[in-house]
Formats: structure tokens, sequence, C-alpha cells
């Protein structure tokens, strides 16, 4: 059996800042250090930091006084911040440098008095945080249909913001409909798009040309993983989004010759090598990696972290 590896796969530099920040405040303060949600999508991660003396909570006042406290890679809402501030709670902020820019660019617009809609899901922790970042709040829309539903006070004065976990693939008609019923809307350049989306979602595009099954190593409730999957059954390949290799139901291989394998952008490598072995006991494989974009993207640690 034929094994491809998607390039590129797997952690974006804003998950591997975010982990690298809980870290260095485990080495340079000692545990516990208390993790304002999931610091990223992604159990094994979440378990190996609770190994090492990480406490995960999902309210502010679960903290004790003064612990040090880490807001996860998703951002955090005005309100949260707020509350760590006021119980004077040492913070880290490990929010993903991708994800500040759209909060500054939905408060800028918000100063000029516009309107702003934010293209998201719903109950997302990236969306909720944006929405709490954005004075007098967003429109959050995740469909043509929310588009056509939209009532705004002014039409001249609209904005939109999407989150950082949408491609240009997947915003593309959202942001057409907007364009149409608001002519004069504002909106970030596509370059503000999150890279690791997009190009995580071109690779498995390009894998699904050449596989007759796609699997996809991420959480079930990481939208870019779940992305992934749709993006392979939306090009008629059979996909299956797993944890791990433990999930993995070898009835899928039926009839396969070459089998696909990407991961979300908080699934660690480790993982995506254990279903290569996995696959390994099954039958004989043999694994490539497909050619595509080589990341050497890294954000800059937060400076109380930066010399640790």
């Amino acid at each position: 059996m034929r094994v491809i590896l998607a390039q590129p796969r797997g952690f974006c530099a804003g998950v591997e800042r975010a982990i690298e920040i809980v870290e260095r405040a485990l080495v340079q303060f000692g545990p516990p250090v208390y993790v304002r949600h999931e610091i990223v999508h992604n159990k094994q991660v979440v378990a190996d930091l609770k190994a090492k003396g990480a406490r995960f909570v999902e309210e502010i006042d679960e903290i004790p006084e003064g612990a040090i406290t880490v807001f996860s890679a998703h951002g955090v809402s005005q309100r949260v911040a707020d509350e760590a501030s006021a119980r004077e709670l040492p913070v880290i902020d490990a929010t993903c440098p991708l994800v500040a820019k759209v909060h500054k660019e939905g408060q800028r617009y918000a100063e000029k008095g516009h309107e702003v809609v934010l293209i998201g899901h719903e109950g997302h922790p990236e969306v909720e945080g944006t929405r709490g970042r954005i004075p007098g709040g967003v429109h959050l829309v995740s469909t043509v249909d929310d588009v056509c539903r939209l009532k705004v006070e002014n039409p001249d004065r609209v904005s939109y913001v999407t989150q950082t976990t949408l491609s240009v693939d997947d915003t593309r008609d959202i942001i057409e409909a907007l364009r149409r019923r608001f002519p004069k809307i504002k909106g970030p350049d596509v370059r503000d798009i999150c890279y690791a989306t997009q190009n995580r979602q071109k690779a498995v595009r390009e894998l699904a040309a050449q596989v007759d099954v796609i699997l996809v190593v991420g959480a079930r409730n990481s939208s870019n993983s779940n992305r992934l999957q749709e993006i392979g059954e939306e090009m008629a390949v059979p996909s299956y989004l797993i944890d791990s290799a433990d999930d993995l139901d070898p009835t899928w291989l039926e009839g396969a010759e070459s089998v696909g394998i990407t991961a979300g952008a908080s699934a660690p490598e480790q993982l995506v090598q254990e279903l290569v072995d996995r696959l390994g006991t099954i039958g004989e494989t043999q694994v490539n990696v497909i050619g595509g974009i080589k990341e050497n993207i890294r954000f800059k640690l937060p400076e109380e972290l930066a010399s640790a």
C-alpha cells in the first residue's frame, strides 16, 4: 500500500508558540501554571502539558490568587482579560498573533463607526474571543444565507473580519455575498488569511488527487481539522477524521491501494508517525511525502519568556 503524507501538515507557528509559552512558563515559574481553555485543540498536547504541571480551566475564577495564567492560542474576550486584571493575576498571553491581528482590525473598523461582520463558526473559542474584543459587538455570519438576513443601521458603513481557521476558499462565497449587499464594505486583504489554514487545505486537495482514502489526524473540536476532512469528501475521496492511530478502522482501507495522511494545525507530528506505523502492521507500506510548501514562519515569544 502506498502511504502519501501531505506537505505541509500538523503544527502551525501559532500552535508551536502557544505550546512553547506554557512549557517555558512551567520551567521559569514552576508548576502549576493555569491555562484558560485548552491551549490548542488536541488531547495529546493537553495531556502532555498536564503531566508537566499545567492546569486547564474554563473560567478565571477557577484560578487561585497570584497563579501564573496563560490565555490560549484562540484568544479571549475583553471580559476575560478584565477579570484577570481585576484579580491582578500575572498573565502571559499565548493568543496567536494572527488572531490578535483580527482583533485589532475589527477594533479599528469599529472606531471608525463601522458595524463589523465576523465570518466564523458559532461557539468556536476564537469567535467568542473576537466577538468580545470589538466594541459594540459584531454580526456573526457562517453562510451566504446569513448574509441575506443581516440587518445593519447604515449599509455604507460596514466592515468584515474572518475567523483565522477559515481559508480563502471557505470565505470566498460569503465575502462575495457581503460585497453584493454592501458595495462599500471594507475588509482585510486576502494576504491576511491565516497562511497555515490555506496551505493545509491546498495540500489536502493535491493529496486527494493521488489517493483512494484520506486520514486526517486531528481533534473533533478542531475547526481546521474538520475542514480538511470535508475537503477530501468534497473531492469524492472517502475521508476520516481521527484523534490517533487507535481510532483507525481497517475496513476503511479495503480495496484501497493508496492512503493519504494529513493533520490539523494543532496535531503533533508524533501522531502522524504513529498512524504510519499502525498502517505498517496491517500490510506492507511504501511511504512518500508529496511536494508542497515548506513553512519556516516563527512568531516571537512574549517578552517575559523570551529569555527563559
